[in-house]
């Protein structure tokens, strides 16, 4: 039985963080801790954000591991952490959504298809941010099929 790609356990509401480095790591511990990625996927997600920005504008960030870290991925699964306050992902680049990602093999392009189609409306970020609950988040991922 695989798994659900995006439960209750994956949401957290309402975080705050000093940098983006403590919101990358907690966003991979959403996801060690709930049973889809090794530990060490955390340092791989670290690392991806050295090469390249995870921010993808729109005040979302979506951080994720390196091709190397492939091995360290038991399912796919997404985590989705609300920072109402902001960590900032470089000048200018500040992340109230945070989306962590683990795709096993070549789901991840299903996943990111996913999460885009949510993310392209303004308004979903909009609903996201000011969910007061993990369902309201999980009913909006779960709209898009």
């Amino acid at each position: 039985m695989t798994k659900e790609i995006l439960t209750q356990e994956n949401i957290h509401l309402n975080e705050a963080f000093d940098c983006k480095e403590d919101a990358i790591r907690y966003t991979g511990k959403i996801l060690v801790k709930n049973g889809y990625v090794e530990e060490e996927y955390i340092e791989k997600m670290l690392e991806r954000e050295e090469l390249s920005s995870t921010y993808m504008g729109n005040n979302v960030a979506i951080p994720h591991g390196t091709e190397g870290a492939k091995q360290d991925i038991k399912e796919t699964g997404i985590s989705v952490v609300t920072v109402p306050s902001g960590v900032e992902f470089g000048p200018g680049k500040i992340a109230k959504v945070l989306i962590g990602i683990a795709g096993k093999g070549d789901e991840h392009l299903t996943v990111l298809s996913k999460i885009a189609i949510v993310l392209s409306e303004e308004a979903n970020i909009e609903k996201i941010l000011a969910a007061k609950t993990k369902d309201d988040i999980l009913r909006l991922f779960n709209e898009v099929n």
